[in-house]
């Protein structure tokens, strides 16, 4: 309900509303006869103009139906009551909608058949010079068509930008990772090589004296012998742990790049064994998930993307799987081009197929 809101009063929705709401005051100049078929156009237009604003994006066939019903209801209310001169104001609104949702050189298309179709509706109702005021009105309308087209894309250019600082903010992760990996690995060598060469022979000089009658007897020996004997097992232990892979952080990273989409939502699940400590395998495992991300947005209008990652024996397998729907054979683009061509350079495997639903799935295999 707060979304349904939140795009119902976005400013250029509450100029169509308004715009919408002085159209409908000049209709108390209407003849009596046609007044109820024009306040029922106009509601008409109202509950498409409505429907339009609050519907999502990716619903690209409904939105194309209501601009259509939209189109039609503005040239009939321009029909019924050419004389007042306001309805046709409802056409920027259209032109307004219609370049929201279609690209610019389908948008100008419809705008030049919406607007013959108006020259000719005025020009049989008798207008000295219906060209004059068509030529107006499209320069409202070209005015309006601007203004959505920068709106939208200063939305995509933002929209672009929380895009690139989550993968920046999941590759760092991964490095950051990978760098405390480093790091404790070289700490474990410094203490193997260092501190542990030292201790030993530290004790063996220890045992030395302790074989030495003259100094065999003494309890002070025996203790540091055996001191030395425990810290050296101490530091062993502590180099073993230190080496001891626990892997990248993947969750962090894949979650950080999903956190910025409003669709689909990412259902995660890595399970407990496993490991994957080769930055490349990891870079790999988030460019996939990014580019299913992007797929199940784009193409499946799917709305929740599974993931799973699980061990098979030397093979890390991921699972993805979308809710949305596959009309037809699955098409390869660049997009599933650029996953074989990042999986083959690991000589791992990639399968695509579809869900029992009808969404995408892909499975792919990397060496552990």
């Amino acid at each position: 309900m707060r979304e349904f809101f939140r795009n119902l009063l976005q400013p250029l929705n509450l100029a169509g509303f308004f715009t919408i709401a002085a159209v409908a005051l000049s209709l108390r100049f209407t003849p009596r006869e046609v007044t109820l078929l024009a306040v029922s156009t106009l509601l008409a237009f109202t509950a498409f103009f409505t429907t339009m604003v609050v519907m999502a994006e990716h619903r690209k066939r409904i939105r194309s139906a209501l601009l259509c019903l939209m189109a039609t209801s503005a040239l009939v209310q321009i029909r019924l009551a050419p004389e007042l001169g306001t309805a046709q104001v409802l056409l920027v609104i259209w032109v307004a909608c219609a370049f929201s949702t279609w690209r610019p050189r389908t948008a100008i298309a419809a705008a030049l058949i919406v607007d013959a179709i108006f020259y000719l509706l005025i020009r049989e109702a008798g207008f000295s010079s219906p060209l004059t005021l068509v030529m107006i009105n499209v320069g409202f309308q070209a005015l309006a068509a601007l203004c959505v087209h920068y709106a939208v894309s200063a939305e995509s250019s933002r929209d672009q930008l929380v895009l690139v600082n989550a993968d920046l903010l999941a590759t760092r992760a991964l490095l950051a990772d990978s760098a405390r990996d480093a790091e404790r690995l070289r700490v474990a060598r410094e203490l193997h090589d260092v501190a542990g060469h030292k201790l030993t022979a530290m004790r063996l000089n220890l045992r030395a004296l302790a074989a030495d009658p003259a100094f065999g007897q003494r309890e002070e020996v025996r203790i540091a012998e055996r001191l030395s004997g425990e810290l050296l097992a101490d530091i062993r232990g502590v180099v073993q742990a230190l080496r001891n892979e626990h892997g990248l952080d993947l969750e962090t990273a894949l979650r950080a790049l999903a956190a910025p989409l409003p669709r689909p939502e990412l259902a995660l699940r890595i399970d407990d064994d496993v490991r994957v400590t080769d930055p490349g395998t990891a870079e790999t495992l988030l460019r996939l998930v990014q580019e299913a991300l992007t797929n199940a947005a784009r193409h499946a209008d799917a709305n929740r993307l599974s993931v799973h990652l699980r061990r098979e024996g030397a093979e890390v397998v991921l699972r993805m799987e979308d809710d949305g729907r596959i009309k037809g054979a699955i098409r390869e683009g660049n997009g599933i081009a650029g996953m074989r061509e990042r999986i083959a350079a690991l000589r791992g495997r990639l399968d695509l197929g579809t869900t029992p639903r009808g969404g995408l799935r892909i499975d792919a295999r990397l060496p552990a």
